[in-house]
């Protein structure tokens, strides 16, 4: 994610992994045990910022998400089906729903019980879970979806607009309208069929499937079948000028609000994202997923751009002034990290927001700016070295030290090891972690075993320590 002065993530250290699941839907349950083996799963993944998000006992593989969405009245009709895997025995387990009413849920075809707990839809099963044990849930549900907002944080979630509505927020946006385990741990394959009245886009993540026309009505598909995590799920309905096409033989599809000026700043930026994915990828390593793209908004509320895997979401302001190709390398370099690579816990989020601020420095001398060791000094001589990087706290996971001193942490590194054996580091780490989440422990492991040198002195000194580090 990029705010217009002011930047995204953060953490602190979290002891709950979940595997990632790679199977299938329905599946064999262990139920002959003693129903006393059977306990509850966790109400929140684990994460110390952020306790009730995400939920325990499970690991979901795939959502196929079928939503009908109604501007006129802003109402959503949902049916979702879940495939996952129980992580222990399983008694009950929680989804995260916010607002919207649930009008059934199945456990493997069988009626379940479920239940409301503020955020939390608690679903019990027919009979218990046994771990390991593979199953689907089906959950029917409808109401007008509401944001989630935080006076920390702000808002995310489907904000309805004049034309149709924008599903977008970090750190939580989808629960607000799909049941969903909503925590990066657990990412999951998606598909999306979208419901909207004729005339308008329903435009989603990942590769397009085509559209279909029923009595007014007008069927978006999209796959995404890398894992994503939750937030980076969306859905942007409206009046949009679409493009379909494709880049190193996968499909390109953007989209501009027509609000937005035909052939204007936000188009012209757009247009250049296989020229900046191309550049990234000598830099990273091959792209990571099946599909390219971006979505440009005219909604002024949205006030920020965010990462949404394969197709990045651009608030206006960003154009505002003319074309602006270092928000797209910023979004872009997400697909790398904090897409693909995620983050296993909010408080290592300056794994996602560093990385792309340094691809901001690298994308620009590439194009013929300031170099990216100028932008470093510039950078270093106005950092607040109180704050940061690392574990900066709930309130401030979007402040300028997660974006900035992460960057600089970054540069110091390339500094530190030399050109060659940095992008040997960095394309390594995006090759051998993808798919997957990761710590900043993990970030350190790797760079030292592939530099063979000493640097978690390095590394604590540019993202935690409260002095200026020397420059290496």
């Amino acid at each position: 994610m990029i705010r217009p002065g002011r930047p995204a993530l953060a953490g602190v250290l979290a002891t709950l992994l979940v595997a990632l699941s790679t199977g299938g839907c329905t599946g064999t349950r262990r139920d002959d045990r003693p129903t006393g083996g059977f306990r509850p799963g966790a109400p929140g993944i684990g994460d110390p910022y952020f306790p009730t998000y995400g939920n325990g006992g499970y690991d979901v593989a795939s959502y196929h998400l079928r939503v009908r969405y109604d501007p006129a009245t802003d109402e959503l009709t949902g049916d979702a089906s879940i495939e996952a895997t129980a992580t222990q025995d399983l008694s009950r387990f929680n989804l995260d729903l916010a607002g919207l009413t649930v009008s059934s849920v199945q456990v493997d075809g069988v009626d379940a019980a479920h239940a409301r707990t503020g955020a939390e839809l608690v679903v019990t099963p027919a009979t218990g879970l046994g771990e390991g044990s593979r199953f689907g849930v089906r959950v029917r549900y409808s109401g007008k979806p509401a944001p989630i907002t935080s006076p920390e944080l702000g808002s995310g979630g489907l904000l309805h607009t004049s034309d149709g509505a924008i599903a977008l927020g970090q750190p939580e946006s989808a629960s607000t309208w799909f049941p969903v385990n909503d925590h990066p741990l657990d990412k999951a394959t998606y598909r999306i069929e979208a419901t909207v009245p004729d005339g308008l886009a329903a435009l989603s993540n990942g590769t397009p499937g085509g559209s279909s026309t029923d009595a007014g009505w007008t069927t978006w598909r999209w796959a995404e079948r890398a894992p994503m995590a939750s937030y980076l799920v969306t859905l942007v309905i409206g009046k949009y000028r679409v493009s379909t096409g494709t880049h190193a033989g996968k499909p390109l599809v953007t989209a501009i609000a027509e609000g937005l000026p035909a052939g204007g700043p936000a188009e012209r930026s757009l247009a250049r994202t296989g020229e900046i994915v191309d550049f990234l990828a000598s830099r990273f390593g091959p792209y990571p997923f099946e599909a390219y793209g971006g979505i440009a908004l005219a909604d002024s509320r949205i006030g920020y751009a965010l990462e949404t895997q394969s197709r990045p979401v651009y608030g206006p302001s960003f154009f505002a002034t003319g074309p602006n190709l270092e928000v797209v390398a910023h979004e872009l370099a997400h697909q790398w990290f904090g897409d693909s690579v995620s983050i296993r816990r909010w408080s290592d989020l300056w794994l996602n927001e560093g990385f792309a601020s340094y691809a901001e420095w690298l994308w620009t001398e590439h194009d013929g700016g300031p170099s990216a060791q100028t932008m470093f000094e510039q950078e270093y001589a106005g950092t607040d070295w109180a704050e940061p990087a690392l574990d900066p706290g709930r309130s401030e996971i979007f402040s300028r030290a997660v974006y900035k001193r992460g960057a600089l942490a970054v540069h110091a590194l390339r500094r530190t090891v030399g050109d060659e054996m940095f992008f040997r580091i960095l394309t390594s780490w995006t090759t051998e972690r993808r798919d997957g989440n990761a710590t900043t422990d993990d970030l350190v492991a790797h760079a030292e075993r592939v530099s063979g040198k000493p640097l978690r002195p390095l590394f604590d000194a540019w993202l935690s320590g409260t002095t200026a580090p020397p420059v290496p």
